[in-house]
């Protein structure tokens, strides 16, 4: 009979230990990884200043590219960003036009002369690339019904103080000729780098 009761006894005093062991592991990993996520996320939340406002963490920008040219005509800049030559024959010549004066500047001059490219508004139907070593002049390459493949310019030109990209595609120079100029409206002639497309 006692031998029972001491079974019973040590039975009991074991489940205790055991579920108290418990009590205290699950409270210490509790605590600790609440400690845990508590700096992690405060390490990824933004940190707040005493007035309530977020600070910000100054972080680089990334680096633009560098154009291939820039030229200016009174208010207007025009960029040259790329000009990549294509496997289908052709160059892809891309930019910005950017408005620096206090009026909408209207892209009239830069469609050209031609009758037939007055159908494309405001745009750069009248662009060329000029190549000096073949002494050859590349038209802005257009489609069966006349319209250039190049920037129809909305509303007709770049409003006040606004930066407008643009693109236009020409037939590719021979492979030797990598330099060549880009003509537009009266803006000087940009030089530019012909780079081999992917």
């Amino acid at each position: 009979m006692k031998f029972r009761h001491t079974m019973k006894s040590r039975r009991a005093v074991t489940a205790v230990a055991i579920a108290t062991g418990l009590l205290i592991t699950v409270a210490g990993c509790g605590g600790g990884d609440g400690d845990k996520t508590d700096s992690k996320a405060s390490s990824s939340a933004p940190s707040r200043t005493e007035g309530g406002g977020e600070k910000k963490t100054d972080t680089p920008a990334p680096a633009a590219e560098p154009a291939l040219a820039e030229v200016k005509n009174g208010d207007i800049t025009l960029t040259v960003t790329s000009a990549v030559r294509d496997q289908g024959g052709f160059v892809t010549v891309n930019g910005t036009v950017t408005n620096n004066g206090g009026e909408f500047w209207i892209a009239a001059d830069w469609r050209g002369d031609e009758r037939e490219l007055s159908k494309n508004g405001s745009s750069l139907a009248g662009a060329a690339l000029v190549d000096s070593k073949a002494k050859k002049k590349y038209l802005v390459l257009r489609d069966t019904d006349g319209r250039c493949l190049c920037t129809k310019f909305e509303g007709g030109g770049v409003d006040a103080g606004q930066t407008t990209d643009w693109f236009a595609q020409f037939p590719a120079p021979p492979e030797d000729s990598t330099q060549v100029d880009f003509l537009v409206g009266t803006m000087p002639p940009a030089s530019i780098e012909i780079s081999e497309g992917e």
